[in-house]
């Protein structure tokens, strides 16, 4: 996402989120992948185009700006690439969206991917290293669990602006399958979906 400057009381109010994620994540014994996590067998690319919500998510520098209807919408560009148009409001209830592209480095499952925004640091070039794993797939593509190398960051995405508990237990199963802890992901406020900022472990 675009950055700006998010209102003092919303930041602060995030900022103690994060800390106490952070805290619950030290008790716990630590959150961060020892190995590369695994991406689904095969996915099929076409069929994960379109728009997703996101329900959760560990907290990233680049979508703190946003507060809620956070989304990410695939199609295909000219070149057969991924154009890809990420979007939210923000604590100022503007909206907010930036525009990328992602290309497919995993030609055997289609399930990682290098995704460039231009102007971003670290992300402007094309081609690139892997930072989009799809490691989990609810039924009928109506969930997906995405998160980078390192396991460092983690969306849950969705088709629909909820999810009912029993897909959720499937997606806090898959993070911990992924080496990763369900208490660093916080749920994401969406319109007609949750509206409260928690730790998924504790959902």
């Amino acid at each position: 996402m675009t950055c700006r400057r998010m209102p003092r009381s919303s930041t602060s109010r995030l900022a103690g989120i994060v800390s106490a994620v952070a805290m619950m994540t030290f008790v716990a014994g630590g959150a961060t992948a020892s190995a590369a996590p695994t991406p689904v067998p095969r996915l099929d690319l076409d069929r994960y185009l379109g728009t997703w919500h996101q329900l959760a998510a560990i907290p990233q520098y680049f979508n703190l700006v946003c507060a809620r209807d956070t989304q990410a919408n695939y199609s295909r560009d000219p070149q057969g690439n991924i154009a890809v148009r990420n979007s939210c409001t923000t604590w100022a209830n503007t909206p907010n969206d930036i525009t990328g592209t992602a290309t497919s480095n995993d030609p055997e499952t289609g399930a990682q991917l290098h995704v460039s925004f231009p102007g971003v640091p670290t992300q402007d070039r094309l081609n690139g290293p892997t930072n989009y794993i799809v490691t989990a797939l609810g039924p009928e593509y109506s969930w997906a669990l995405v998160t980078d190398p390192s396991g460092l960051s983690g969306f849950v995405l969705a088709r629909a602006v909820a999810l009912d508990n029993a897909d959720w237990q499937q997606v806090r199963a898959s993070i911990v399958a992924a080496g990763q802890n369900p208490c660093l992901y916080l749920t994401s406020p969406v319109t007609g979906g949750e509206s409260a900022i928690v730790p998924l472990c504790i959902r």
